[in-house]
């Protein structure tokens, strides 16, 4: 049971940097490229001269709070590049919304898994709901998890094939699915499948392959309680993390124990933040809960 909210930051970085923030914008290092971004969250002044900011590479401008807009560049960006965390390698690009392929704050994550995957010994089933790009996905084969990764994107799965290939992975078990996340694990239910670990990082809003909607308010909690249909007989690990919705990392654990009840274990709840460079400031990107269960707690580390 946590006590506390636990803070998680991405120190690892080498080809990731958050250079500044401020103003309602982010200044962002993406391997060779800078980039400047919205942030509502940053309502403070920026640290760096305004000289520092206009050497950014391209800038996002939004034109509505559901990440709609366009990219306005300063310099020529090549349409994909390579970057790298730890073994993981990957490919960055400008898309038509203000993300690029990663959420660098996410590599904690990617660390506790493989954590969770190498210390449950034996044949690991890892399902990664809303898996994007495949970098967490990556990182369970990676540990020897056999991983289905869902996405109801046919350009994110793609992106995360790609991923496997370039991490030099493409032999690993991962089934890339591309499905409504609801609608795959009910299916998977009834199919009597189960999972030792679930990966989940929802959307506030999106729709499914066939305009199935997703509102996580509204299906969040139906979602949790199908899974906990499909997780096997003894689970080891489940972390699921929130961005821009309406609820405190309170909320999201008080709906996980509530799924996970009966099975003990240890949780935690919290923030991603990223560390700048400039100040030192810590910026709060999502929120996030983590459970693994007591057979693993020994030996997979992490906070308490």
């Amino acid at each position: 049971m946590a006590t506390a909210l636990a803070l998680e930051t991405c120190d690892d970085w080498q080809d990731y940097e958050l250079l500044d923030s401020g103003n309602g914008r982010r200044l962002e290092r993406f391997g060779p490229y800078r980039f400047i971004r919205p942030e509502q969250q940053a309502m403070w002044q920026p640290a760096f001269s305004a000289k520092e900011w206009q050497q950014a590479d391209g800038i996002f401008q939004a034109t509505n709070e559901e990440m709609g807009g366009h990219w306005e560049l300063r310099n020529k960006v090549e349409p994909e590049w390579k970057m790298k965390y730890r073994n993981l390698k990957f490919w960055a690009k400008l898309t038509n919304s203000r993300h690029l392929g990663v959420f660098p704050e996410q590599a904690p994550h990617w660390d506790w898994i493989s954590r969770q995957v190498q210390a449950a010994m034996g044949s690991v089933q890892v399902l990664n709901l809303f898996g994007y790009t495949g970098l967490a996905s990556l990182c369970a084969v990676q540990a020897g998890a056999r991983v289905t990764h869902v996405d109801a994107s046919k350009k994110s799965v793609a992106w995360g094939r790609e991923n496997q290939s370039l991490s030099g992975l493409q032999d690993r078990p991962i089934r890339w699915i591309i499905d409504d996340a609801l609608k795959f694990v009910q299916r998977e239910k009834r199919r009597g499948q189960v999972y030792h670990g679930i990966i989940l990082d929802p959307p506030k809003f999106g729709r499914g392959p066939k305009g199935e909607v997703w509102e996580a308010f509204e299906k969040l909690p139906s979602l949790l309680a199908d899974c906990r249909g499909v997780m096997a007989e003894q689970p080891k690990f489940l972390v699921i993390t929130a961005y821009a919705i309406r609820a405190s990392a309170l909320s999201l654990l008080n709906l996980v124990q509530e799924m996970l009840a009966g099975l003990g274990g240890s949780f935690e709840a919290g923030e991603l933040a990223i560390r700048e460079r400039s100040a030192g400031r810590l910026l709060s990107t999502a929120i996030f809960v983590r459970w693994r269960s007591v057979s693993s707690k020994k030996d997979a580390g992490g906070a308490e």
